[in-house]
């Protein structure tokens, strides 16, 4: 992963100039017979710049990467990414626009013994289907990020996203307040080796609408991860707090009851922790 493709990193240094400033800190390793990339090189976007070892291996570890996931990496430049993803053994793909680093990536990933696990594919980012993704490692700056957000969140929940550095907020959003998709796990490696933060965010389950419980009538806002509302039985309207997912697992609180499940589909089940005990619970979209 390392065709960063935006957004202001602080206010003394863009995104960009970060990573321009950095390039001469990395140098990539040398593979024969493919022309290698120089770090900082012009991209279709902005310059190229590897993500370190180390924060990929964080990111796949965050990410839980498997040999049951298919994994693809947006922007993956020299293939470093998709290898590491091969070599847990998950079946993993690299969507690079430039070519020459397609055939460095793949001449890389029959060098490291896992040409059977990869494929690296020249095209846009923006035009290869993610729906069969379990997990999506990402380094691109907060622009593309945001053009790609409403694509990731109506990915099956559960899937895995990862960043190096950039998250999926735009200037407006503040996660805070509910209104961004803030990540849902954040790890900063100490030291720092030049890139060093990994964000990840499980696709949450789609839980808007109105649900039907044995106790009443559950009506769910959802703002990405965050879940807010009411529960309205005989006794009177309760609201919904602390109301959250990742995945298709949720949590919310109504009064002083306690709900944890699962959501599957146009159904909820779990436990409910109420002041007498534990109790089962479940619900039925309606509308």
């Amino acid at each position: 992963m390392s065709e960063p493709h935006g957004h202001t990193a602080s206010r003394h240094c863009s995104p960009v100039g970060a990573i321009v400033l950095l390039a001469a800190l990395l140098v990539p390793s040398a593979t024969a017979g493919q022309t290698q990339p120089t770090v900082g090189q012009a991209g279709k976007d902005v310059p190229w710049v590897p993500t370190p070892d180390v924060l990929v291996d964080t990111m796949l570890e965050m990410a839980d990467v498997s040999p049951d996931d298919l994994v693809v990496d947006l922007g993956s430049g020299d293939g470093r990414t998709v290898i590491a993803a091969a070599r847990l053994g998950a079946r993993a793909i690299g969507i690079e626009y430039d070519p020459a680093l397609v055939a460095l990536s793949t001449q890389r990933a029959d060098e490291a013994g896992v040409s059977d696990l990869t494929e690296f594919i020249t095209t846009d980012l923006f035009e290869y289907d993610l729906s069969q993704a379990t997990v999506i490692t990402l380094f691109l700056l907060p622009d593309l990020n945001l053009r790609l957000r409403s694509t990731l969140f109506t990915l099956e929940p559960g899937t895995r996203i990862v960043s190096n550095t950039w998250a999926l907020d735009g200037w407006d959003d503040d996660p805070d307040a509910g209104n961004g998709w803030a990540p849902d796990e954040t790890v900063v490696l100490d030291p720092c080796p030049t890139w060093c933060t990994s964000l990840l965010w499980v696709v949450p389950a789609k839980v808007e609408g109105t649900w039907r419980l044995s106790e009443g009538e559950l009506s769910l806002d959802q703002t990405f991860q965050m879940v807010a509302g009411t529960l309205r039985t005989e006794t009177g309207t309760i609201p919904i707090e602390d109301g959250r997912l990742r995945g298709t697992e949720i949590r919310f609180r109504a009064g002083d009851t306690h709900y944890t499940g699962r959501v599957d589909g146009t159904t909820m089940r779990g436990v409910a922790q109420t002041p007498s005990g534990a109790v089962d619970w479940n619900a039925t979209l309606s509308r």
